[in-house]
Formats: C-alpha cells, sequence, structure tokens
C-alpha cells in the first residue's frame, strides 16, 4: 500500500509516542503500535500494521538489548534456549495470524491487551537467585514456555514482553532484571521471525517502519529521561498507562465487533 504524506505524519507521531512509553515505563507500549497504525494512521489492512510493528519492535528491542548486555544484565544460555523454540513458535503463530481474518485478529488482539493491562497492575516481586545458570531442571520449563509465547508473539505480532519476563522468572527464578535483560533476547528474535513471515507475503509497510522506528527512537529517549525523574511514581505511571491500554482494547472491540456484524 502507498501511504500519503499525512499518514506517514500520523505514523512518526504514533511511533513517538509508543518510544515514549517504552522508554518511560519500560515496556508494554509496543502493544499500542497495532492499533495506532490500524485506526490513527489508517491503514487498512490489519495485516499490514502487524508486520510493520513487528520490524519496528524488533529493531527497538535489539537496541535495548545491547545496552543491558552491556550492563551485564542478560543470561545468554537461558535467554538463548528460551529464544530458540519462541523462533519456532513465532514463525508458527505468525504464520497462523495470516490465515485469520483481519477483524477476527483485531477483536483477539484486544483481549490480549486487556491481559497485558493486568499484567501490568500486578506488583512483580524480588528474587535472590543471582548466579541463574541452564541445567536440567530449567530446561524443560525454559524450552515449553518459549515455544507459548514465541507463538503468542508471532500470532498477534507483539514484542511479549510482558508475558516473556514472568516466565523467564518463573522457568528459572533469576530477579526480574536479569529478566528484563534476557528477555529482549527473545523480544528481537520473535520480532525478526514474524516480521520476515509477515514481508514474505508483502505485508509490510517498510516506509511506514522506518518512520515509526525513528520516531520511536527520539521518543525513547524523552520518555527515559522522563523516567529517571518520576523513579518514585513507576507503580502509579503502569496503572495510568494500563487504564489507557484498558481503554483503547474497549475501542478496538466495539469497531471489531460492529465490523464482524456488519459483514455477518
Amino acid at each position: 500500500m502507498t501511504l500519503s504524506a499525512a499518514q506517514l505524519a500520523l505514523g512518526s507521531l504514533s511511533g513517538s509516542f509508543v518510544g515514549f512509553t517504552l522508554g518511560l515505563i519500560g515496556g508494554g507500549g509496543s502493544v499500542l503500535a497495532v492499533p495506532l497504525m490500524v485506526y490513527l494512521v489508517g491503514v487498512g489492512n490489519p495485516h499490514v500494521a502487524i508486520g510493520t510493528s513487528a520490524v519496528a519492535v524488533a529493531i527497538n528491542a535489539a537496541a535495548n538489548l545491547a545496552n543491558h548486555a552491556r550492563s551485564g544484565n542478560v543470561k545468554w544460555h537461558c535467554a538463548l534456549v528460551f529464544a530458540a523454540t519462541g523462533v519456532v513458535g513465532a514463525f508458527a503463530g505468525s504464520t497462523l495470524g495470516k490465515m485469520v481474518d483481519g477483524q477476527k485478529l483485531l477483536l483477539l488482539f484486544a483481549l490480549v491487551m486487556i491481559v497485558i493491562g493486568l499484567l501490568m497492575l500486578r506488583r512483580r516481586g524480588t528474587n535472590s537467585q543471582l548466579d541463574v545458570k541452564l541445567s536440567r531442571d530449567n530446561l524443560l520449563p525454559l524450552l515449553a514456555f518459549g515455544f507459548g509465547t514465541g507463538t503468542l508473539s508471532g500470532f498477534f505480532g507483539i514484542g511479549g514482553g510482558f508475558l516473556i519476563v514472568p516466565a523467564l522468572m518463573f522457568a528459572t527464578g533469576m530477579p526480574i532484571l536479569y529478566a528484563i535483560g534476557s528477555s529482549l533476547v527473545s523480544v528481537t528474535a520473535f520480532g525478526l521471525t514474524t516480521a520476515a513471515n509477515y514481508a514474505l507475503s508483502g505485508l509490510v509497510d517498510w516506509a511506514l517502519a522506518a518512520t515509526f522506528l525513528v520516531a520511536g527512537i527520539a521518543g525513547g529517549l524523552v520518555g527515559a529521561k522522563l523516567a529517571a525523574r518520576l523513579s518514585g511514581t513507576r507503580g502509579t505511571l503502569n496503572k495510568v498507562f494500563a487504564t489507557v491500554v484498558f481503554v483503547v482494547a474497549a475501542y478496538m472491540i466495539y469497531r471489531s465487533w460492529s465490523a464482524l456484524g456488519h459483514s455477518a
């Protein structure tokens, strides 16, 4: 599809907002990429919106992964095992997603947004097991959770960080800081797999992806600076953003349900 200058401008605005929220609260913001592309930018094909957002999510995650790796927050052996089966799941999920009617996919996407919003409201505990290593005890849970989260990530075209982080903590007992850093290996791998699968079907708008990504980087820098100042109110910020996610999800359910009703 060919987007107008106005749509690309709206794509830039959307990308900066997603990047800003990612920088501000550290995750979850990418779930708004698809609804913004569909309802604000005006991307008519939900599958194009999902494929395009997967490109932006993957590259954004790779940049953040580099930062966490330099800080020593990535448990590579656990992260790579988790991502290995997750990539298989992401390919299967994205292949299935392309076969589902666009409006039905948006409706399911909205339901997942509600789950993510609820996860954002849940307080995460800390764990003192700092010396986490790959072992026979955590190998099977890592493989199983990796495949499951990868499938969901590929099907909906989301980064899946809010699913991957608790999955890594549950499978290995690693602290949340390591789980966040390690999760970015999977977010990057799942995003690239999903983006490649959609690109093979011509379901990626590269101009929009580039615009969205560049603006997202700028927005992320602003969000990160603000987050440093508001570090004591992170819980409140999560609640506010979760509320936004719930409102957007409700709107998506309304629009998708109405569209499905008219097409019936």
